[in-house]
């Protein structure tokens, strides 16, 4: 049962060293730190600190905004840290703390928020497409082809003209022009 510590600074101009300290202070075997901004979701330190938990093994952070600055991706890695058999702790967050009854509750119910936050953001997106499409607005990709360049495809297949030379006059693929002279598709 190891006790792994995780710092991070956004740049390069601030130190790691309070950080580091308070993290040896908190009796971390190893500590993984990094300098880049937590807005990036690929952060190496972190991947090697998640990589090297076991069972039993306590991933520790000096402020929980250091770990995560988005709901969802503290969720993410609490998630990562949850299978791999380990806990969580935060020092200056008493709550943040998974090896507690109470961590764990709050940690769940901030769980349940955030997946009611993704249930309403995917709600209003879907009820702003039906209403885009019925003010008729087109989703998905535009034709390759104009509805004269389509027709005169069509006309030209139709003379026994081979795909390739169509899909060159027309500077696209000859699978383009096959779509669009075989299934009367709008490609």
């Amino acid at each position: 049962m190891a006790t792994i510590g995780y710092a991070r600074v956004s740049t390069d101009h601030r130190s790691l060293q309070s950080q580091t300290e308070e993290l040896h202070a908190a009796h971390c075997e190893r500590i993984f730190a990094e300098k880049l901004s937590g807005a990036y979701a690929d952060r190496p330190a972190l991947a090697k600190a998640l990589a090297t938990l076991g069972e039993g093994d306590c991933l520790v952070v000096c402020k929980l905004d250091r770990l995560a600055r988005l709901t969802r991706d503290l969720l993410n890695t609490l998630d990562a840290v949850g299978k791999a058999g380990a806990t969580f702790r935060s020092l200056s967050d008493a709550w943040a703390d998974t090896t507690t009854p109470h961590g764990r509750l709050m940690l769940t119910v901030l769980g349940g928020l955030a997946e009611f936050e993704r249930h309403l953001i995917l709600t209003r997106t879907a009820e702003g497409r039906t209403r885009a499409q019925a003010n008729g607005v087109r989703f998905g990709r535009k034709p390759t082809l104009t509805p004269y360049q389509r027709a005169e495809a069509i006309r030209r297949r139709g003379e026994g003209e081979i795909l390739t030379d169509i899909a060159k006059l027309f500077g696209v693929s000859h699978m383009t022009i096959a779509r669009a002279t075989s299934n009367g598709s709008g490609v």
